[in-house]
C-alpha cells in the first residue's frame, strides 16, 4: 500500500451520535497537502461489521467494548479469525478494563476509555499510523498476502513477546524482523542480528551470551555476548533451526528467565531484549525427529508469521523490480529502464529463490546492460531460459497455490528435459551444487528415462568442486 494512501478504519458503534462523531473526526484529518488521511466507513453492530469485514479490506477497526448482540470483545475473536492481522482498537467504559486488558492479552492493539478525548483518540490512532508508515518503508509489497504480513507486523510491532518468522530461503524474514523493529517502542534501540547457522556451533555460545576473561583458551578479556549488546532492543536470531540441542537449552533458559550467563561466568546478568527468530526449515518435524526441543519450539512460536513465496505475490515483482532498479541504479551516469521484453521475462519467471534471487538479477542486469535499457541477455542464464518456446524446455510459471514441493519437483524435471537429463547442466541451470541436485531427484523418485542415455559428464563430475549457490535451499 502507497504510504500516502488514505488508510480505511472501520468505527463499529450502536450509538449513532458516537459513529458519526467518530466519523466526522477521523474524516476531518488531513495531511500537510490536505489530503484525508482516514477513509471511514461505520458499522451499527458486531454483525454488521463483520459483513462489511469479509466484503472489503481495513487497515483499522475502532469499536465499541459494550454494544448490544455481539460485543466488542467476540467482535475482537470473531474479526481475528478472518483476519487476524488487522489492529483492533477497543473504547470502553472506566469500569471494565480489566475485560480491556485481557483483550489486550488476546491481540487488541490497544484501548480508548470513554468519554473519548479528541486528542488521545488522535493520538493511537495516528501511533498505529505511524507503524504502519514505517513497516510501508521497510517492506515492498502491495499483494494481498504481504498486505496481511504488514498488518500483522503493526499488531505485534507493540508486544514484547517473541515472534517466529517463517518463509523460503530470499523472501525476505530479516526485512520483515527490521520491520517489526522499526514499529516496536524500541525503535530508538539496537537492532541486533545473528545468523545462526553462519557461526561455529563451539562459538555460537560466547557469540550470544560473551564470555569471562580465561574462560577458554583465548579469551584474554571479557566479551559481552549479543544478548547484553542489544540489552532495552531487538535481538534477531535468524536459522534458529541450525542450532544444536545444546545450545537450544541455553536459548530456552535465557528466553524464560530473561537472563544470560556468560560462558565461564558464575553470576546471572538480567537482560529486557525482544527476540525474533527466522527459519526456512521445517521445525515441526525437527520437533517429531528429536532434533528441536518441543519446549523452545513453543516458547519461539508465541507469535508466528509465514511469509509468502514470491511466486504467490505476482502483483508484489513489478514493486520489487522497480525499487531493485532505483537502489542500484542510484550511482549509474545514465538512466536505465527495462525492455518490454525483459520486462515480461521477469514477471514470468517462478523465482525459486524468491526476492533476494530477484534483486541479485536485476543488479546483474545493471552491471550487463551496455546502453541506457536491460535487455533480455542481460539477465541470468537460468532467467533467460524462461524465454524459450515450451517445445524448448523454458521454464513456465505454475498456477498461483501450487505447493513448494511440486514447483520444486516441476522445476527439477523442466530443468532434467531441457538438459537431455544431465544432471551437471542441470544443477548449473538451477543454481545448486551436484550434490544437491541427485539429493532432489533421489527425494522425488525421478529416474533418468530408459531412453536416455548417460552423460559421461556427469559420471566424470568431480562434486567436491560443485559450484554452491544460494539457491540450494531448493
Amino acid at each position: 500500500m502507497n504510504a500516502m494512501s488514505a488508510r480505511k478504519i472501520l468505527v463499529v458503534d450502536d450509538e449513532k451520535n458516537q459513529r458519526e462523531i467518530l466519523q466526522l473526526i477521523l474524516s476531518g484529518e488531513r495531511d500537510d497537502d490536505g489530503a484525508a488521511l482516514y477513509d471511514v466507513k461505520t458499522a451499527s453492530s458486531g454483525q454488521d461489521a463483520l459483513r462489511f469485514f469479509r466484503s472489503e479490506s481495513f487497515d483499522l477497526v475502532l469499536t465499541d467494548l459494550k454494544m448490544a448482540g455481539m460485543d466488542g470483545i467476540q467482535l475482537l475473536n470473531e474479526l481475528s479469525q478472518i483476519d487476524s492481522s488487522t489492529p483492533v482498537i477497543l473504547m470502553t467504559a472506566h469500569g471494565s478494563i480489566d475485560s480491556v486488558k485481557e483483550a489486550l492479552r488476546g491481540g487488541a492493539f490497544d484501548y480508548l476509555e470513554k468519554p473519548l478525548d479528541r486528542a488521545k483518540l488522535l493520538e493511537v490512532i495516528s501511533q498505529a499510523v505511524s507503524q504502519m508508515r514505517a513497516v510501508d518503508e521497510e517492506i515492498v509489497g502491495a499483494s494481498e498476502p504481504m498486505e496481511r504480513v504488514k498488518k500483522m507486523i503493526v499488531k505485534v510491532a507493540h508486544s514484547n513477546s517473541t515472534v517466529l518468522i517463517r518463509g523460503e530461503s530470499g523472501t525476505g524474514k530479516e526485512r520483515v524482523a527490521r520491520a517489526i523493529h522499526k514499529a516496536s517502542q524500541r525503535v530508538n534501540e539496537r537492532f541486533q542480528a545473528v545468523n545462526c547457522a553462519a557461526i561455529n556451533e563451539n562459538l555460537l555460545e560466547s557469540e550470544l551470551f560473551g564470555h569471562e576473561k580465561g574462560s577458554f583458551t583465548g579469551a584474554v578479556s571479557e566479551k559481552k555476548g549479543l544478548f547484553e549488546i542489544a540489552d532495552k532492543g531487538t535481538l534477531f536470531l535468524d536459522e534458529i533451526g541450525d542450532i544444536n540441542v545444546n545450545m537450544q537449552a541455553k536459548l530456552l533458559r535465557a528466553l524464560q528467565e530473561k537472563e544470560i550467563l556468560r560462558v565461564g561466568g558464575t553470576r546471572p546478568i538480567k537482560v529486557d531484549v525482544r527476540v525474533l527468530a527466522a527459519t526456512n526449515r521445517d521445525l515441526e518435524s525437527m520437533v517429531k525427529d528429536e532434533r528441536f526441543r518441543e519446549d523452545l519450539y513453543y516458547r519461539l512460536n508465541v507469535i508466528p508469521i509465514n511469509i509468502p513465496p514470491l511466486r504467490q505475490r505476482l502483483k508484489d515483482i513489478e514493486l520489487l523490480t522497480d525499487y531493485f532498479l532505483r537502489k542500484h541504479s542510484a550511482n549509474a551516469a545514465r538512466p536505465i529502464k527495462i525492455s518490454p521484453d525483459a520486462k515480461k521475462l521477469i514477471m514470468e519467471y517462478a523465482w525459486p529463490g524468491n526476492v533476494r534471487q530477484l534483486e541479485s538479477a536485476i543488479e546483474r542486469a545493471l552491471l550487463l546492460a551496455e546502453g541506457d535499457e536491460i535487455t533480455i541477455e542481460d539477465m541470468p542464464v537460468e532467467i533467460r531460459a524462461a524465454s524459450q518456446t515450451e517445445g524448448a524446455g523454458g521454464f513456465k510459471l505454475p498456477p498461483e497455490g501450487i505447493s513448494f514441493e511440486d514447483l520444486e519437483k516441476s522445476l527439477i524435471l523442466q530443468a532434467m528435459e531441457q538438459t537431455g537429463w544431465n544432471i551437471t547442466r542441470s544443477a548449473k541451470l538451477l543454481g545448486l551444487s551436484f550434490r544437491t541436485m541427485q539429493y532432489r531427484l533421489d527425494k522425488f523418485g525421478i529416474k533418468r528415462p530408459a531412453r536416455i542415455k548417460g552423460s559421461a559428464e556427469d559420471e566424470d563430475f568431480d562434486e567436491n568442486n560443485a559450484e554452491q549457490s544460494d539457491l540450494s535451499s531448493l
